[in-house]
């Protein structure tokens, strides 16, 4: 009965931990910004296959456009932490270990003109295409949130 208790206890801390995790895989989240139609922490996928317009898609299809051109401002930065929770029951040495968020602010106009501003955060695996996409496309050069971001950036490339 114990041994069972246990187990349900782990797989419970299990997957609250994994259902509050960071984006994975090609996934991205919107963080929040001036999309109010967009609730905040919506995660979903960026297509930047068309050469004018970078497109967010949420999962319920909702979407966000920015047009390359109308881009007045890139920035990355981070958030490092440590691993908690149900990863200390399963071994210690992972408190040790660090998380880090990677997070792209955009500032463009949309297609009517109008000033907005959106945070995503990406998944590790897209920073680099992600960014060198933005960059290429709107002749604007990422700004960093701080030295260790631009430090973490350059080395990952």
């Amino acid at each position: 009965m114990r041994n069972t208790i246990v187990v349900i206890l782990l797989v419970v801390l299990f997957l609250a931990i994994s259902s509050s995790a960071a984006v994975r895989g090609k996934d991205a989240m919107y963080v929040g910004g001036t999309f109010t139609d967009i609730p905040e922490k919506t995660k979903g996928k960026f297509d930047l296959a068309d050469e004018m317009v970078a497109v967010f898609t949420t999962k319920k299809n909702q979407t966000i456009r920015i047009p390359y051109k109308a881009i007045s401002s890139l920035e990355y930065g981070q958030k490092a932490g440590r691993r908690v929770g149900a990863a200390v029951v399963v071994s210690p040495l992972l408190l040790f270990s660090k998380k880090r968020k990677h997070y792209l602010t955009i500032n463009f106009a949309d297609e009517s003109g109008k000033e907005q501003a959106a945070v995503f955060e990406l998944s590790k695996g897209t920073v680099d295409d992600t960014a060198d996409t933005l960059e290429s496309r709107s002749g604007r050069k990422i700004e960093f949130e701080s030295e260790e971001a631009r430090k973490h950036f350059e080395k990952s490339k």
